[in-house]
């Protein structure tokens, strides 16, 4: 059994705030990876790069901040990182979500997705990435 309080999460995320403020206004850290999913902890002050998991689903539940979410769409500029994995410079056409602290968010596999962050907002959220292929 794991436990996280969101006291401890957003000390970490004050912690992931800093290391982006000196990097390129995002940091991430795994929490914990499981044999079908992972626990990881997000933080940006900057908009992300459009992403596609084929095998993988994001469940995301904002602890601090606020973000659009686009989904759907087609991946701008796709490019292969990884197997399944795909990045890129937006994406074009998707549905877009505003999420704030408390919201929670599902991105099923193969759903491109993007999140925006403007202004001098910032967004940190806990992140679940759950193995939608366990073949894989």
């Amino acid at each position: 059994m794991d436990h996280w309080s969101s006291a401890v999460l957003l000390e970490r995320g004050t912690y992931l705030r800093k290391l982006a403020k000196h990097g390129d206004g995002q940091a991430s850290e795994t929490l914990k990876e499981y044999p079908r999913h992972a626990t990881m902890l997000s933080f940006r002050s900057r908009d992300g790069e459009a992403e596609l998991h084929a095998n993988f689903a994001d469940i995301f539940y904002v602890l601090d901040g606020r973000a659009t979410l686009v989904t759907g769409g087609t991946v701008a500029g796709a490019r292969t990182i990884g197997l399944g994995e795909i990045r890129g410079e937006r994406v074009e056409d998707g549905a877009r979500q505003e999420l704030r602290a408390g919201d929670v968010a599902h991105v099923p596999a193969g759903v491109p997705h993007q999140m925006l962050v403007t202004g001098d907002k910032t967004f940190t959220a806990f992140v679940l990435k759950i193995r939608e292929n366990p073949e894989m």
